[in-house]
């Protein structure tokens, strides 16, 4: 927009080129326009693009390399006749502003404050590759002729150590003299190669459409097919052998063998049991007096006592004397004594005293 103006070839009535110069100056304008609102202070506005990773010490955002800023330059020195130029900017996330200054005497540029480099500068001696010569070196060699010797010493002695790799290349570049061979043969297994790749493509291809999945399948590895080898999954009988053997032995075997073994183990116990109790009341009857009343846990109650309920007691023996008429005591007499033994499992059974 300023070209345009400060080109455009109207000229007003009362345009003095001696007086004004140019249109710029007549219209008060400064050809950058905006840019140059600052002028006056010797700074001007510029498109700044970062030179290397940043954090911002405000928002401690990381700010990438080529980050482009609206840049106030100003100049602040000289290097010998190079200047110093120093670049202040706002982050664009935050309110902090930053400033940065050019370093020519390493090529580089200084943050002075409101951020930090992120540290990824490139180390020639470790990465093995030749390392420039510093320019205090260079002005050392010219001037100092010890530090000459010296270097030209340390050099003599870095070209021996260098001397067997410079034989290897020197034999594999006569290895390497054919240049249509060796370009026949790369380009032979290139194709071969894209061959292969083509192959694998389709056959992958037709599995997933066979399967329909859509998983990016991966390359067999020999080391998990050796593993795979060790797993065995199925039996070594075949599955018509396994099926006649099972059937046989389900025709073999009986179907109601478990409860029949469960009904006869429950009858056995449950015999042994009503055994022993009958057993146990017999002994008490045996050690009892006649006018005693006895219950199947073994306690003497008196026979005074006109209770005459044995209900789920057990037993029941014959009413004392005290109680019974004249007749009834001849029956008695006549008929041989008997206890009706009764228990919990619901029959009833005579024992003979």
């Amino acid at each position: 927009m300023g070209e345009r103006k400060g080109q455009n070839k109207y000229y007003p009535p009362d345009f003095d080129p001696k007086k004004h110069g140019n249109l710029n100056r007549y219209h008060g304008t400064h050809a950058l326009r905006e840019r140059a609102r600052k002028i006056e202070s010797g700074i001007l506005i510029i498109r700044f693009e970062m030179p290397y990773n940043i954090w911002c010490d405000g928002c401690k955002a990381h700010i990438a390399m080529g980050v482009r800023y609206n840049a106030e330059k100003k100049k602040v020195g000289k290097y010998y006749s190079t200047p110093i130029y120093e670049f202040r900017m706002k982050c664009h996330l935050c309110d902090q502003y930053f400033e940065i200054r050019t370093d020519p005497a390493n090529s580089d540029y200084v943050i002075i404050s409101g951020a930090r480099r992120k540290e990824q500068r490139w180390n020639m001696e470790e990465n093995e590759q030749i390392v420039t010569e510093d320019k205090n070196d260079i002005k050392r060699l010219s001037l100092d002729p010890m530090f000459s010797l010296e270097h030209e010493t340390a050099d003599k002695e870095k070209a021996a150590a260098l001397i067997p790799t410079l034989k290897e290349l020197e034999t594999a570049k006569s290895d390497w003299k054919d240049d249509y061979a060796l370009n026949s043969m790369l380009r032979k297994q290139l194709r071969e190669e894209k061959k292969m790749i083509h192959e694998l493509k389709t056959s992958d291809k037709k599995f997933l459409d066979k399967w329909n999945i859509n998983i990016n399948l991966v390359r067999e590895n020999p080391d998990d097919v050796k593993l795979a080898s060790l797993y065995k999954f199925n039996t070594i009988e075949k599955p018509e052998q396994t099926k006649v053997e099972k059937r046989k032995s389900i025709e073999s075997d009986q179907i109601f063998a478990n409860n029949l073994q469960q009904k006869n183990s429950d009858s056995t116990t449950e015999q042994s049991l009503k055994r022993n109790c009958i057993q146990n009341l017999k002994q008490q009857l045996q050690n009892s007096s006649k006018n005693e009343k006895i219950l199947n846990n073994g306690f003497n109650f008196d026979a005074t006592k006109k209770s005459d309920k044995l209900a789920n007691f057990g037993i029941l023996v014959k009413k004392p004397t005290k109680f019974c008429s004249e007749s009834d005591k001849l029956s008695q007499q006549s008929k041989k004594e008997s206890v009706l033994v009764s228990n919990d499992y619901g029959t009833d059974s005579d024992e003979n005293v």
